[in-house]
């Protein structure tokens, strides 16, 4: 089948969908707007920004707790998401379709549904994979920011005094910790407790170091103080965690040369060593 046509169908259908989600969001805003006696004020950005999340990400909950891990929390952020991830699967019948035109074959209707398949799973696999790479550096933010911590505490300084310092201070050696934090002092600014909104932030992020550091952190704006020993702790476990990676890492690495070396320098030593007696052997044969 002619992939210009499946790619017409496809695009059809999200167009079809695009205007009965703007149908729907008119009727909403009309009557909204009726029932409070004005006019409608929504403009062309504010409703494709309101078709796009009207798409809907309750479909698909998981990508929402996968962005609130990466820090898109912003409607743009979202919608940038949400248009790649429906615009690949185009991408993907169109590249296969110039590959295979270039090799003179046709492109069947299996092919093209395996291509926007695997074009609409790409994005979900490149956000999850930069989800496993920013709480790794949550990691690495957490074992910078504890000793920070505590020379803070020492000085005499409160929980939120210090934790706005390091968010204002902390943005090149540890970027993704302090926006967090920008994030969570902007809601206490607007009259949220600081625990709580602590406790939201780690429950988001899923990083066990960072869980732990929260814990530590409610008991000391409950008591008022009396943790700086449980830091001193958790940054000497977190450190011999890291050891234990790096030498796991370091064995893991060791087998991976010793294979290398098995398969490209083993060879080159059999015909460095034995050559000269095959060679010997194989005049002696055919004198």
């Amino acid at each position: 089948m002619n992939p210009l046509l499946i790619s017409s169908a496809l695009l059809a259908t999200l167009s079809l969908l695009c205007f009965m989600t703007a149908l729907r969001l008119r009727a909403l805003d009309r009557a909204a707007t009726q029932r409070l006696g004005g006019a409608s004020t929504v403009d062309l950005r504010q409703l494709s920004e309101r078709i796009l999340t009207g798409l809907n990400w309750n479909a698909d909950s998981e990508v929402q707790v996968m962005l609130d891990k990466l820090g898109w929390r912003k409607p743009e952020q979202r919608n940038r998401y949400l248009v790649c991830h429906l615009l690949t699967p185009f991408a993907a019948i169109a590249l296969l379709w110039l590959f295979l035109a270039s090799r003179g074959s046709d492109m069947s209707l299996l092919l093209a549904v395996i291509a926007a398949g695997v074009g609409f799973l790409l994005p979900k696999r490149f956000l999850a994979m930069a989800v496993v790479e920013r709480q790794r550096r949550l990691v690495v933010d957490v074992a910078t920011f504890l000793p920070l911590l505590r020379m803070f505490f020492e000085t005499g300084m409160t929980v939120e005094q210090s934790l706005r310092v390091l968010s204002d201070e902390g943005r090149r050696i540890a970027p993704d910790l302090s926006q967090e934090l920008r994030l969570v002092l902007t809601r206490v600014d607007a009259g949220l407790e600081l625990g709580s909104e602590l406790r939201a932030m780690a429950k988001v992020l899923e990083v066990d170091e960072l869980n732990e550091s929260v814990v530590i952190l409610e008991q000391m704006i409950r008591q008022g103080g009396g943790a700086l020993a449980s830091l001193r702790n958790l940054k000497t476990l977190m450190d011999e965690t890291r050891v234990t990676d790096l030498q796991e890492k370091v064995s893991k690495m060791a087998a991976k040369i010793s294979g290398v070396m098995v398969l490209f320098f083993l060879p080159a030593l059999f015909i460095v060593v034995g050559g000269p007696g095959f060679i010997a052997i194989l005049q002696a044969l055919g004198g």
